[in-house]
């Protein structure tokens, strides 16, 4: 691993709660809608088989969005997601709670955001990860860039990220290699 990985895979360990932005991260960022007015989004069924993962590892997942979203709503039911946040504007202050309510540091929860107003929340958290196609200010300011881009496999990789740092993988792989 080289040192930039290595500095993230300690900060992932510490995690108990991780955290993730829809468009651009679970997305594309592309913003279908239908001709009723619908809104359509498309998921990628690695990240989400790498969310079910990283939650059987032991870590709460949550969707912290600016947008609200039917599409969004069923894919977190499907993913057994409770911690579903949409229509936040100040997604810091919402980390900041979600912390307080499970009285964990802020040391222990991440973010993966891809845009500018993802900063704050990826400048509070203890592990901050961005999508291989995010904006320029986000990529130089956060603790691992996936190689992938939003919506095709970089929450997967981040998943795996953390659950080999928590020293889980071998447990988590078990089950697909008996």
């Amino acid at each position: 691993m080289n040192g930039v990985v290595t500095a993230a895979a300690n900060k992932a360990a510490k995690l108990v709660l991780m955290g993730f932005d829809v468009d651009g991260v679970l997305t594309d960022g592309t913003l279908y809608f239908s001709s009723q007015g619908d809104e359509i989004k498309a998921f990628s069924s690695l990240d989400g088989h790498g969310i079910k993962m990283l939650q059987r590892a032991g870590v709460e997942v949550a969707i912290i969005s600016g947008r609200r979203s039917r599409a969004l709503e069923l894919r977190a039911q499907n993913l057994g997601i409770t911690e579903l946040h949409m229509g936040v504007e100040d997604k810091r202050a919402l980390l900041i709670e979600l912390a307080a309510r499970r009285g964990i540091e802020l040391a222990q929860t991440g973010y993966m955001g891809d845009d500018v107003v993802d900063l704050p929340i990826l400048r509070a958290c203890g592990f901050s990860a961005t999508v291989a196609d995010a904006h320029g200010e986000v990529l130089a300011r956060v603790d691992y860039v996936s190689s992938k881009g939003g919506g095709r496999g970089a929450v997967r990789e981040v998943c795996d990220l953390i659950i080999r740092a928590q020293g889980k993988w071998d447990a988590a792989m078990a089950e697909y290699l008996k």
